[in-house]
């Protein structure tokens, strides 16, 4: 290491001299043992709608994005810059330049809204589509939702040594010796964002993956998340196969679930295909009624006569109305009559005649019926038969060993899964399931929607919408995120759940809007560049995703014909499209002196919109010069002028709806003053708020 140290000190330029002695420092302290890999430069973003300013970070558009340039000076159409490493002075064309964020600067990201569909408009209910490069967009929902997801799905790119995902805005392909290592350091960073994100006490992250980087990531998994239980299965994903020259044809990939503290797969109804892949798939416990009447050893009225006691049910219906006093031993049953028209009497009576006794006391029966856990299901020559929940019973209920879907019947007894009739188990690692099949349910799908293959290897809608309903389906108000959304099918699939159990599943999807390797080279022959019009146009985000979204949920492709077929598993024709809304953005950047002084209200609005539960269309103002803004149909308020608070506070009071409250204040004492008057609501302090997550959550 002495020789390194004075190879370093000959460094003339004290600038990469000291970022050579930091790496070699970090390389000193890296770990031995697990997974070691190069973290490489830090990343950088373009931001094509930033303008170039004097001390603004900036990249040729058609150059290396992380070749930093310092805009020292403007002139008319050109820009004097100093380069950020070597400090060499050049001069370039202000046209030629496109403004960029390092990964650990501080950001402050808006949503600027594109497009929406609206194909249910009496519901809430709105998904989100974000055009952004995924890391900031990941800061943002940093910042809207943290701790609040329930699941988060992505689908990466899997490194395959083709030009298939970019690292600094360069397309990593298999001459790339680091490409391991880059793959590793870009995964890194957004799942360090994605755990902030998901809810520690119930939650999953599902990631999916191929060979060429599963021991890579099965790793990474282990070393992020220590406290979370990982489990990885094999499905079949292309039956047929695909293999190069002297290699096994490769059918399947891998799904790794990590899962958070109570956490776990649902026992779910599943068709005979699932058993038949697997042979240890677990069948759900079913919930034991065991029969009021004692059975066995000491059953009989002689035994217990305390528990011989007259049972009050309506005849039609099976309701248990109320329970009489026991009836001392040496009195016949037959001296007890019903004086209530339709309500009869049942006894504990045996099979054979005899007079048995009840399980229970009548003080525990009544309190067990008010829970829930008694009901009558049958009848016999004696009456209706009234059965109930043992304690080991009500136990699983608690534990979550049996899941409680609601309450019902004549009893409003409880309603535990299991008891349908449907088939419900929870698989093994092995998925080969005809439907899940990448071509038939994702190419094929997809290309039926768009009229054209502009995105390779969709997943099958099916494949995603069984992975998720694994751990959604008895969370009807679920959050979904998937930041690597490419085709968008997961929106897609989380439609599929809503419609069958009217579920308000919402889904948040990220994607960039790159375009293919050989479309950048003939989009540059043309005289295109990276962010204008025709660029941004064939990008996925708005060439791909959205036009999915939008026909899928409306039922027709991108010429406006009825899609045909049904989707699998239910009756519902692709043409009736999906009772569902969706908004489109994309992530801007904001000034943060401006949005300080409060001069980006406009701008903010679609992220306060989100961050209140993006309930309702999403609102926006013609002007930024309000007092306040009231939204009870989106669930929100902002208080602009704090001199209005008086008025304010009246409005909020007669709009109980409203549930998420914005004051904009730059006093702390003030802002802790307005709150106390709007208990139980979800309050936030502006622009403090918003600007303070932003210069703390830098990702360093």
């Amino acid at each position: 290491m002495a020789a390194i140290n004075d190879l370093i000190s000959q460094i003339e330029n004290p600038e990469l001299r000291a970022r050579i002695q930091a790496e070699v420092d970090r390389m000193n302290k890296q770990k031995k043992f697990g997974l070691v890999f190069e973290e490489h430069l830090p990343e950088c973003t373009p931001l094509y709608d930033i303008p170039v300013r004097r001390g603004a970070l900036v990249a040729l558009k058609t150059g290396k994005i992380n070749e930093v340039y310092r805009v020292t000076k403007i002139v008319g159409d050109t820009a004097e810059c100093e380069r950020k490493e070597t400090n060499e002075q050049a001069t370039f064309s202000v046209a030629d330049l496109v403004t960029v964020a390092e990964f650990g600067e501080p950001i402050y990201p808006y949503l600027k809204p594109l497009d929406s569909v609206c194909n249910a408009p009496d519901s809430d209910l709105w998904h989100t589509l974000i055009e952004a490069d995924n890391y900031h967009a990941l800061q943002l929902l940093e910042y809207l939702y943290a701790g609040k997801v329930d699941c988060i799905y992505i689908d990466p790119p899997y490194n395959t040594g083709a030009k298939d995902w970019k690292y600094n805005n360069d397309y990593v392909d298999g001459a790339d010796t680091y490409r391991h290592s880059k793959w590793l350091s870009f995964i890194q960073k957004r799942l360090k964002i994605a755990k902030k994100l998901l809810n520690p006490y119930d939650s999953v992250l599902i990631v999916t993956i191929d060979e060429k980087e599963y021991l890579h990531l099965g790793c990474l998994l282990e070393e992020e998340f220590p406290n979370a239980r990982i489990q990885m299965v094999s499905s079949v994903i292309n039956p047929s196969g695909v293999a190069l020259n002297s290699e096994f044809a490769r059918t399947d990939e891998y799904l790794f679930f990590v899962k958070f503290g109570k956490c776990g797969p649902q026992a779910v109804p599943l068709s005979s295909e699932w058993s038949a892949s697997n042979n240890t798939a677990k069948e759900i416990s079913q919930p034991y009624w065991r029969t009021l009447r004692r059975r066995g050893s000491n059953d009989l009225r002689k035994d217990r006569p305390n528990m011989f006691y007259p049972i009050y049910i309506h005849e039609e219906s099976g309701k248990i109305i109320r329970c009489g006093e026991a009836l001392p031993i040496h009195i016949s049953r037959d001296q007890i009559k019903s004086s209530e028209d339709g309500v009869s009497i049942v006894w504990p009576i045996k099979s054979d005649g005899s007079e048995g006794r009840w399980q229970i006391g009548q003080e525990e029966l009544m309190d067990r019926l008010s829970k829930g856990f008694v009901r009558t299901s049958t009848k016999n020559q004696y009456g209706w038969i009234p059965t109930y929940l043992a304690k080991g019973e009500v136990d699983k209920i608690k534990d979550g060993i049996y899941t409680l879907l609601g309450r019902g019947g004549a009893n409003n007894e409880v309603q535990l899964e299991g008891e349908t009739g449907d088939r419900r188990f929870v698989p093994g690692t092995q998925w080969r399931i005809s439907s899940h099949n990448a071509r038939e349910n994702g190419s094929v799908l997809l290309n039926k929607i768009i009229g054209s293959k502009r995105f390779n290897f969709p997943k099958s809608v099916y494949a995603v919408h069984d992975a998720l309903r694994f751990f959604v389906i008895n969370k009807p108000n679920a959050l979904i995120v998937d930041f690597f959304a490419g085709s968008g099918t997961t929106l897609h699939a989380v439609n599929l759940l809503n419609a069958a159990d009217n579920g308000l599943r919402r889904c948040i999807m990220i994607t960039n809007n790159e375009v293919s390797d050989d479309e950048a080279k003939a989009l540059s022959r043309d005289g295109h560049n990276p962010g204008d019009d025709v660029w941004s146009s064939m990008g996925i985000a708005r060439h791909v995703t959205w036009p999915r979204t939008v026909c899928s949920i409306e039922g027709h492709d991108i010429k406006g014909n009825a899609l045909k077929g049904n989707y699998l598993g239910s009756d519902a024709p692709m043409a009736d499209g999906f009772k569902a809304n969706a908004a489109f953005f994309k992530l801007g950047f904001l000034d943060k002196t401006a949005v300080a002084l409060g001069r980006q209200f406009k701008e903010m609005l679609p992220t306060l919109w989100m961050k209140a539960g993006a309930i309702g269309h999403c609102p926006t103002v013609a002007e930024d010069e309000l007092d306040m803004l009231i939204l009870p149909e989106n669930q929100f308020a902002v208080l602009i002028d704090e001199m209005s608070f008086a008025e304010f506070r009246q409005q909020i009071a007669v709009h109980p709806e409203i549930n998420t409250i914005y004051i904009v204040t730059d006093s702390e004492p003030g802002y802790r003053e307005m709150i106390a008057a709007f208990d139980g609501k979800q309050t936030y302090q502006l622009y403090r708020d918003y600007l303070d997550n932003f210069r703390i959550n830098t990702g360093r």
